[in-house]
């Protein structure tokens, strides 16, 4: 799963106070800068040694050094979390792949329920015009001939039998992209889930029929639930 985890280790010492180290560079620095301005203005120099060992850092306390045997203990322990923060990492990426399998391989099921619908579209698309213009026009105004030409140009431009194809070959394509050895799938999973997505889109445009219709939007739950999920995936 995608994510990053940053920590740091900080030692506090107990006990008695830490020895102070004076920070020669920067006192130089500061004691340079204030001889010149009291030179300057005029002012006696006196108090300059006071005012020197106020300025930040220039006394600090010493810099604790883990004992490298402490050390390794504290190594030990950090490198025990790792292995654990991965073998979780691995598992909840497991259960993100499957269930994003398991949303595509619902996807690909409400595309078999739109077959046996498939089979009727046709015939209901071509009573339903064909009542319509007989109540428009009436019976002994249309002219068969034309009618059918029309019908048939109208019928091929929304037939879906290409969206159906890619949809198909774009769920096959996903599994087989959870299915390799790799690390990291993010952004190919997302992009195929866009492609699905416009077939989808498409499919559902040109259904033209209510029940396909209903199927379509069942589709768009199933991909959006995997678009949710795909996020997280490294």
């Amino acid at each position: 799963i995608r994510g990053s985890i940053d920590f740091n280790i900080s030692i506090r010492q107990d006990g008695a106070s830490k020895p102070m180290v004076i920070n020669t560079g920067l006192a130089v620095y500061y004691y340079q800068g204030m001889k010149q301005i009291a030179q300057q203005l005029g002012i006696a120099e006196d108090n300059i040694l006071s005012t020197l060992m106020r300025m930040p850092e220039v006394v600090v306390p010493e810099q604790d050094v883990l004992p490298e045997e402490e050390w390794a203990e504290v190594k030990t322990i950090i490198e025990a979390a790792a292995e654990n923060l991965m073998e979780h990492r691995k598992n909840e990426g497991a259960a993100l792949l499957k269930d994003l399998s398991t949303r595509i391989r619902n996807i690909e099921g409400l595309l078999q329920d739109v077959l046996p619908l498939e089979a009727t579209r046709t015939d209901k698309i071509r009573s339903r015009i064909t009542q319509s213009l007989r109540d428009s026009v009436g019976s002994e105004n249309l002219d068969p001939n034309r009618f059918e030409q029309e019908l048939i140009f109208y019928i091929e431009r929304i037939d879906f039998t290409e969206e159906k194809t890619r949809l198909t070959q774009h769920c096959t394509y996903f599994h087989g992209i959870i299915e390799k050895e790799e690390v990291s799938k993010g952004k190919r999973l997302g992009f195929i889930l866009q492609e699905v997505g416009r077939e989808i889109n498409t499919l559902g445009a040109k259904a033209n029929n209510a029940d396909i219709q209903q199927i379509v939007i069942e589709m768009k739950d199933e991909l959006e639930k995997a678009k949710e999920q795909v996020l997280n995936v490294l």
